[in-house]
């Protein structure tokens, strides 16, 4: 097909060739062209979607083994603090849950009441080759029981010899060392290839302390302490260690792929300082089966995943509990014998969590014409849970407590998507998504059925219908318009629908010190769920201005957004009717931890995200730019008035850039304001505006790279205004008492940090 070169299309190749292309083609400019032929390629889907590669995530690895801080430079997107490699992402306002994040092709769930392995957690940072995300607005063939965003994570792919290559044996290996918290660690990754198979295997692992804060922080002064003594700067209950595995197998035959994809993970502890547990043990299996298919009517892709979890929490050495002789017995130092266990007896409190996670999906991309594109799928999910905690004396005695039993969640969900060109300057993304949600869970007891409120709340919690039924509805429609080579808009209109989870339905029992064990936000409360829970749905607006050059030398985005969601799962003081905490001074009590019910009520979100680059000189020393980032985000409660819990607030990134053959280098300036618009039903703790200087540089040759900077250049003493409530030591089990955490304390940032990494290819 010939046709002529239109300016957006010159200025795009322009924008993605390389340098060495560029000045081949001036070497050869002697040459006569006496036509130009471009194959036609479909234009970028709609919505636009921001996708990080290797090259964009390479700084960023150095400095985080969290997989999830990998999108901190992301539009729209901050991060709620957990553990050190279990960050959780949120998109404008709305997290974990209320995203769907795709690992490979697989749709993963926390398997915990505290949501210590969510999705991303199950990657090492250094094994990601392609982050995507779609902010806000997703097509229904990549969103699906969620309300917010949607990221897709990929590992890396199949790679293939070339014709008559013969073998294909690569490989790469890594290691980093930051000085906060000590972490240390290494990645390899091992490829052997023909034209038609391929067998890989990565592997990473890495490690940390307890990081420390910023200057003039006093853990001592915000925690009583029950156990291993904890310096003054230091922030109890950070440090990680944590083993990944991949082994890959791939065939290949014309225009198919199959491919096979076994994972193991274990986490031998990873501690939480804004939760009241630690996570002491994790493993995950994972199996996934891939095919890839080019046809002369479009592509079909295909697979099949089973996801094995078992997961353990208790206490780690910073939070300990040892209950004595007689009613509420005295404190104990650290590691005293507590033999034999019984009701004046206990050492613990370990939990257990158990889960098994079967998928499968198909999806067709079918050619109509040149202007048109059909996708159609199909996806079917089913999800085990039990969640229990065996008896470990004193008030957890003499019975198992069953937090969840045979718990299941299952998925059935059919979509169509029409992407068309009814015009050179328009581009429209029409879709619509059905899924169909099923959830239950068994009969439970309490550590003692013969104890209040156990009394109460087990008969009838078993004797009443658990079983619930959801029919979900998912709506997109988005339009793209670029009337000039140098400006684009893209506006949009989407419904969707989530169900609620097994946590959120399924968590039964009201006494203090096992509601405050469930908490996956991360701000201290005890919570208790309902089993009668509506389905969240969610309309969004949105719109994006971009301008930018012919070559995208510079650009400038704003994206406005506004989110109603009807049924939002919010939290409110849980009624006198349930017993145990649930009191009457629990239901004013302000200025301490408190215990919450999850509700249907309504909420409402808008904001707007501005991001952009500019070059500023080319110089014999360099080329010098900008790049900035400011994101701002309203939420609150329709129906009381109150402020959603955890939104980021105003917030700006600004980097100055320096590039110089293989430097690549960057100083950084990041400012926050106070959070003071918090959700007073939580008693959500606010925190003080902060401004953080960071520096990063990399020299890259063909084979070897090297990163190194400084985070939190100044050593500034901040706190993360997503990190939750501080209880990082103590005994963690209680709201009140000298050794308890003390209320009004949010998660200090990490101090100052040195860092570097170094990969080398083969």
């Amino acid at each position: 097909m010939r046709f002529r070169l239109h300016p957006l299309a010159a200025g795009l190749a322009v924008a993605f060739s390389s340098s060495a292309a560029w000045q081949s083609a001036n070497a050869q400019s002697a040459d006569v062209l006496s036509d130009i032929v471009i194959r036609a390629s479909r234009p970028t889907n709609v919505p636009e979607s921001t996708t990080l590669d290797p090259n964009g995530m390479a700084s960023l690895r150095a400095a985080t083994s969290d997989a999830a801080s990998l999108l901190r430079d992301i539009p729209g997107v901050s991060i709620y603090g957990a553990g050190g490699v279990s960050g959780l992402p949120a998109i404008h306002g709305l997290a974990d849950d209320r995203l769907r994040i795709k690992v490979d092709g697989m749709d993963m769930i926390a398997s915990c009441p505290n949501h210590m392995n969510p999705p991303l957690s199950y990657l090492d940072a250094s094994g990601i080759t392609r982050l995507q995300v779609f902010a806000g607005i997703s097509p229904v063939s990549v969103g699906g029981d969620s309300i917010g965003g949607t990221i897709i994570a990929e590992t890396r792919p199949a790679s293939f010899a070339g014709a008559g290559e013969g073998l294909l044996a690569k490989g790469e290996v890594g290691a980093f060392y930051r000085s906060n918290g000590g972490a240390l660690g290494g990645n390899v990754a091992l490829s052997f290839a023909t034209e038609n198979l391929n067998l890989s295997y990565t592997g990473a692992t890495a490690r940390a302390a307890n990081y420390d804060a910023g200057d003039d922080f006093r853990s001592s002064a915000t925690s009583g302490r029950l156990g291993r003594k904890v310096a003054l700067d230091e922030v109890g209950s950070s440090a990680y260690k944590t083993r990944t595995h991949t082994l890959g197998f791939a065939i290949k035959g014309g225009d198919h792929l199959v491919e096979a994809k076994l994972g193991y993970q274990e986490v031998p502890y990873q501690l939480y300082p804004n939760q009241r547990m630690d996570m002491l043990d994790n493993e995950q299996k994972r199996f996934n089966l891939r095919y890839l298919g080019k046809f002369a009517w479009g592509g079909l892709e295909a697979r099949a995943y089973h996801e094995r979890v078992e997961h353990r929490m208790d206490f780690g050495p910073d939070k300990r509990f040892w209950y004595g002789t007689g009613s509420g017995g005295p404190a104990a130092p650290a590691g005293s014998p507590c033999a034999p266990l019984g009701m004046n007896c206990a050492a613990g409190m370990p939990m257990y969590t158990s889960s098994r996670n079967t998928g499968v999906t198909v999806k067709a991309d079918v050619d109509l014409n040149e202007r048109n594109l059909l996708r159609v799928g199909a996806e079917v999910q089913h999800y085990t849970l039990d969640d229990w905690w065996p008896p470990s004396g004193g008030m957890m005695w003499p019975g198992t407590f069953d937090n969840i039993n045979d718990g299941e969640r299952n998925r059935k969900a059919v979509f169509v998507e029409w992407e068309a060109r009814p015009g050179a300057l328009w581009t429209t993304l029409a879709g619509v998504r059905y899924e169909r949600v099923e959830s239950d869970a068994g009969p439970v007891n309490a550590y003692n059925n013969a104890l209040a409120p156990a009394t109460t709340l087990q008969p009838q919690f078993n004797a009443r219908n658990r079983e619930r039924r959801d029919n979900n509805w998912d709506a997109t429609l988005l339009a793209r318009h670029t009337p000039k080579p140098t400006f684009g808009l893209e506006f949009g209109l989407a419904r969707k629908v989530r169900s609620p989870s097994l946590y959120e339905r399924y968590t039964w029992f009201s006494r203090g010190m096992e509601m405050l064990m469930i908490n996956w936000v991360g701000d201290g409360n005890g919570y208790i769920g309902d089993v009668r829970l509506d389905p969240e749905k969610a309309h969004t607006l949105s719109a994006t201005f971009d301008w930018h050059a012919d070559d995208r030398r510079w650009e400038l985005k704003l994206t406005p957004y506004y989110t109603r969601v009807s049924d939002y799962i919010d939290a409110a003081r849980c009624p006198i009717g349930l017993g145990g905490a649930c009191t009457a001074a629990n239901r004013t009590a302000s200025g301490r931890f408190v215990y919450l019910q999850l509700a249907n009520q309504s909420a409402r979100l808008y904001g707007l995200d501005v991001s952009g680059r500019m070059p500023l000189a080319s110089t014999s020393i360099g080329e010098f730019g900008l790049t900035g980032l400011v994101g701002y985000t309203n939420g609150r409660n329709r129906d009381t008035g109150d402020d959603l819990y955890n939104i980021m607030p105003l917030n700006a990134k600004l980097a100055l850039t320096h590039k110089l053959g293989g430097w690549d280098n960057a100083i950084e300036v990041i400012a926050v304001k106070a959070k003071d618009d918090v959700s007073d039903v939580r008693n959500e703790i606010r925190t003080p505006g902060y401004g953080l200087v960071n520096l990063r540089a990399g020299y890259g040759w063909k084979q070897v790279r090297v990163d190194f900077g400084i985070e939190n250049l100044f050593d500034r003493l901040y706190y993360l205004p997503l990190g939750g409530a501080y209880n990082g030591q103590g005994t963690t089990m209680t709201t009140g008492g000298a050794s308890s955490p003390a209320w009004g304390v949010a998660v200090p940032g990490m101090g100052r940090s040195a860092y570097a990494s170094v990969n080398v290819k083969f």
